[in-house]
């Protein structure tokens, strides 16, 4: 039930001197909101600044917001495998963006593992702890 117990908690308060900016959000056409809420009130309690685009988030959008506020990572939910067969596009509106190798990309999800991650350079976890730590990380590196 610790799920339910962090989709109850209050807002987080936004960070007066973030850390890093990350977008999130889930992968078009995934709906499911759960996880990708959790993961960035975590974010955001670690003093992250973090730009939701929401769920079913087309691939662009991802882009587009982290080419606009210059954010450090993208993190992706992906809990569906029409989500996941959307990883190619995600990719691609990356490069045309000019951003690819310029952010770190961070995925999670039901429907990716490790070697999802690994195939596209990406850094993979599977909790809100552990996306935390992969974030916190990869800013120090940064």
């Amino acid at each position: 039930m610790s799920w339910l117990k962090s989709m109850m908690e209050k807002e987080p308060p936004e960070p007066e001197n973030p850390i890093g900016i990350v977008v999130i959000g889930t992968l078009d056409p995934d709906v499911h909101l759960t996880p990708k809420e959790m993961v960035r009130k975590s974010l955001t309690k670690a003093e992250f600044k973090c730009y939701d685009v929401g769920k079913k988030a087309p691939a662009a959008d991802f882009a587009n917001k982290a080419k606009e506020v210059n954010a450090d990572i993208i993190a992706v939910s992906i809990n569906t495998a029409p989500a996941k067969n959307n990883i190619p596009a995600l990719m691609s509106e990356i490069e045309a963006a000019g951003l690819k190798g310029k952010v770190i990309i961070m995925i999670g999800g039901a429907a990716v593992d490790e070697d999802d991650a690994e195939e596209i350079g990406a850094l993979f976890g599977e909790t809100r702890e552990e996306a935390v730590a992969i974030a916190k990380k990869a800013m120090a590196s940064k």
